[in-house]
């Protein structure tokens, strides 16, 4: 059992029930004649990571269900606050919602000293969607086969390697500051704008590890063009299923957890979000996105709206806690 799921009382897609589709389809009825119009759902990250990728299923998906568009809108940068401030600000009218994961909400809480929106008060929670693990990947010039082996290569050339994040103090950075303080080593943190990005640079020699996300992970460890040296959830990925967990790996308790969801602004109509959640929640119970979300590494997972709000504030004090550790801190 993983992280998430002892965080979270979440129906997941395998005990997904009639009867609870039955509650929230008929608790959406009173969402009218919504949606008149296309909605905007703000990724507040560069293409190619995992929220870009699950954004494109469910707005794809989700716009068919509602017979409205559903518009990606891509707003990297800020370390996604300026695409979270967006979606704070916006008309909650139900046209403009989000994809979040753990960056945007759990970690930028305690990250950074003043955010221009309340983390908690500013949203409104549609459900959970999908978690996923991070892969520690290398590249294929590094001599290293296993996390014991890169450890000893990292203690033996001491400030000489450096790793590649999505950013100051997103999940890709708190994966390696963890690997760093459980390793008692130094490594040298080189931040890029979003995983896809840091990927590229690990490719290209730039850095010579991250912590990457599993859509820009999966095809180059497919290629033989990146080594894949271990998953960083308490149990091993199916689309990696040779590659142990960091804790198979000698490196005991590391276990984090990508967990992605929806959102909007708060105040959002009830019956405008029972809409949402049913519609979404049919989405990730669907064979076809099942293993289209497999594909990409990730395990789809479903949550009340209240639920799911309590397991961002449960994040919240959990994650602050790995933020402080890792002396991050943006003013």
């Amino acid at each position: 059992m993983n992280a998430i799921h002892r965080c979270l009382m979440t129906t997941t897609v395998a005990t997904l029930t009639v009867g609870g589709l039955a509650c929230a389809e008929a608790a959406a009825q009173g969402a009218g004649t919504y949606p008149t119009r296309s909605i905007r759902m703000v990724v507040p990250f560069a293409p190619g990571g995992i929220s870009d990728v699950l954004g494109r299923i469910i707005a794809q998906r989700l716009g068919s269900s509602l017979g409205q568009q559903v518009v990606v809108d891509n707003r990297p940068g800020a370390g996604t606050t300026l695409g979270a401030g967006i979606v704070a600000k916006a008309n909650p009218d139900g046209y403009t919602i989000m994809i979040q994961d753990i960056t945007t909400h759990a970690i930028n809480a305690t990250l950074y000293a003043k955010l221009p929106y309340d983390s908690v008060k500013d949203f409104t929670g549609i459900t959970l969607v999908a978690a996923t693990p991070l892969a520690l990947v290398v590249n294929q010039n590094l001599p290293a086969k296993s996390v014991s082996e890169l450890t000893a290569l990292i203690r033996a050339k001491s400030g000489q390697i450096n790793y590649g994040s999505s950013g100051n103090g997103t999940i890709l950075h708190l994966a390696a500051e963890m690997f760093r303080t459980m390793g008692k080593f130094d490594v040298t943190h080189v931040p890029y704008n979003g995983s896809a990005p840091a990927v590229a640079a690990l490719l290209a020699d730039q850095v010579n590890l991250v912590f990457a996300t599993m859509p820009a992970a999966l095809p180059q460890v497919k290629a033989g063009k990146l080594r894949a040296l271990a998953v960083t959830t308490g149990k091993r990925n199916a689309a990696l299923p040779d590659v142990p967990t960091m804790i198979e790996a000698g490196v005991p308790g590391f276990e984090l957890v990508l967990y992605s969801g929806i959102m909007g602004p708060a105040a959002m109509p009830r019956d405008v979000v029972a809409r949402l959640h049913a519609e979404v929640v049919k989405i990730i119970g669907s064979a076809e996105a099942r293993d289209v979300l497999a594909a990409q590494g990730a395990e789809g997972v479903t949550s009340a709206p209240e639920q799911f709000t309590k397991f961002i504030q449960s994040e919240i004090a959990k994650l602050g806690k790995v933020v402080k550790a890792s002396g991050a801190r943006i003013e």
